[in-house]
């Protein structure tokens, strides 16, 4: 039985090479050696599913498997994503508290925004988003809750395209003095 996964983009086109119950590593694109296996015992009963370890960005894309024997070819997509849970921080201003809000190693680029009690958006100022050299996304953004305001907030990152959601909730008990601040 011969199995060919290959990404149609590369150069050297295989991904993994599977003939006659052995991988052929030499003919492996470099980037995918020592990442990628078929499981043996799915084999026998025909299940030819690529597992790839040690996921990175530069993964993402089509992917193409081919078994020649039974000329049959199928195209899967790998999307690859990452994320995180924001950090938040609080300050005191003289008008209320500064809540700033991180959230670091997003992949793809995420949104963040705030909420109140209720779940309506906090009129906050565009979120800060800077790509690192890794590829991924940091996002942060603060935002000034007055002593008006109700006292639970929280900051959510999402990234739809990858269905991820991180929230962060933080209440602020009593409305004179912002003083104690209790994690939820």
């Amino acid at each position: 039985m011969i199995v060919e996964w290959a990404r149609p983009d590369l150069d050297h086109r295989f991904v993994l090479l599977w003939r006659h119950g052995w991988e052929l590593e030499n003919k492996k694109h470099p980037s995918y050696e020592g990442r990628t296996s078929l499981s043996l015992g799915k084999l026998t009963n025909g299940d030819v599913s690529l597992k790839l370890s040690e996921v990175k960005l530069s993964d993402e894309g089509k992917y193409r498997c081919f078994i020649p024997s039974l000329d049959i070819e199928s195209i899967v997509e790998l999307v690859v994503g990452a994320a995180s849970s924001p950090v938040l921080n609080v300050t005191k201003s003289s008008s209320g508290v500064v809540l700033e809000c991180e959230s670091k190693g997003w992949y793809p680029e995420p949104e963040l925004f705030w909420l109140d009690a209720e779940g309506k958006l906090l009129s906050a100022g565009a979120p800060e988003t800077v790509r690192g050299p890794d590829g991924l996304y940091t996002v942060s953004s603060r935002v000034t809750v007055e002593k008006s305001h109700s006292n639970s907030f929280t900051c959510r990152v999402q990234q739809l395209s990858i269905n991820q959601s991180r929230d962060t909730h933080i209440h602020v008990p009593g409305q004179r003095g912002f003083t104690d601040v209790i994690w939820v």
